[in-house]
């Protein structure tokens, strides 16, 4: 197996700007089912061939798809390699994500540490004051 490399700020960021808008991510989807031209996938949405176009490119940009030429039709298939890379991603932001969340729980469910401020539920703060009338 070859050994992914991290995703650079600059890919990251390619990627997050092709999978923000339905279209694309549908477009993923069913280059991922099986590999397609651009006018098939263009005569599924109710946009131009150019519009499609341009969401093609902005997949290729990213690496998410890979567009070859055959004849006179450009047919499109997702790339699983970087599909894994940004999944692998995904999966560390959920893991860090998930560890605040454990250690926000933990520290909620701890009456010990939450004791220690100095301030019981009677507490109440202040109003500030203004210069009139006070």
């Amino acid at each position: 197996m070859v050994a992914q490399r991290e995703l650079s700020e600059a890919e990251v960021d390619r990627v997050f700007h092709a999978l923000a808008t339905s279209t694309r991510r549908d477009i993923l989807r069913r280059t991922i089912e099986r590999e397609q031209s651009v006018s098939t996938l263009a005569s599924e949405y109710e946009m131009s061939f150019a519009a499609v176009q341009k969401h093609v490119a902005v997949l290729e940009a990213a690496n998410l798809i890979v567009k070859r030429a055959e004849g006179r039709e450009r047919l499109v298939r997702a790339n699983p390699e970087m599909i894994a890379r940004a999944r692998a991603l995904l999966a560390r932001y959920e893991e860090l994500w998930r560890s605040r969340i454990a250690r926000l729980d933990e520290l909620l469910a701890d009456p010990a540490a939450n004791s220690g401020t100095g301030r019981s539920d009677d507490d109440t703060i202040d109003e500030p004051r203004t210069e009139e009338g006070d």
